[in-house]
């Protein structure tokens, strides 16, 4: 069984997703931020979402202020920002740190299984990770690929 399998984290609203639930499914991981310029892409996520849910694509977005100081709010504030000002209704966690001793495991275990142009370490917001439906990393996308440039990759994994 694959790692990732054994994750958890907590929602926005504070409940816990355990990330066995998501076995046979592709999962898509963003690190977001609420006042980052690429914050519009919580559009294409949720396009993403919307198009391929029902064939089993999970997408996780977790917000970090670690780039800029651009997720500054509380849980509420987010709240706020993406579901109501985007619309999203998929999977939102709590506020993590992606990088540096205090990141969560699940960011740690993504960096490590798939390296970025820094190294390991996560360059700024909306840095994407694809996960196949085996639980295992499957690629990394740069902040400035757009959702709508991953749809080949999502429909390779479905």
């Amino acid at each position: 069984m694959s790692e990732f399998y054994n994750f958890s984290i907590n929602s926005l609203q504070g409940y816990a997703i355990d990330f066995s639930q998501f076995k046979g499914k592709p999962v898509l991981i963003v690190n977001t931020a609420s006042k980052c310029g690429f914050t519009p892409q919580y559009e294409g996520l949720q396009a993403l979402h919307e198009k391929y849910k029902d064939q089993g694509l999970v997408i996780i977005a977790s917000p970090c202020n670690q780039f800029g100081k651009q997720e500054p709010g509380d849980a509420e504030a987010i709240k706020n920002e993406c579901l109501v000002n985007y619309g999203v209704d998929f999977l939102v966690t709590e506020k993590v740190d992606v990088n540096g001793d205090s990141s969560h495991p699940l960011f740690q275990y993504l960096r490590d299984e798939l390296s970025g142009v820094m190294g390991d370490k996560i360059k700024w917001n909306f840095t994407k990770f694809l996960v196949d439906a085996n639980g295992t990393p499957f690629d990394r996308f740069a902040p400035t690929t757009k959702p709508q440039d991953l749809e080949k990759y999502v429909e390779q994994l479905l």
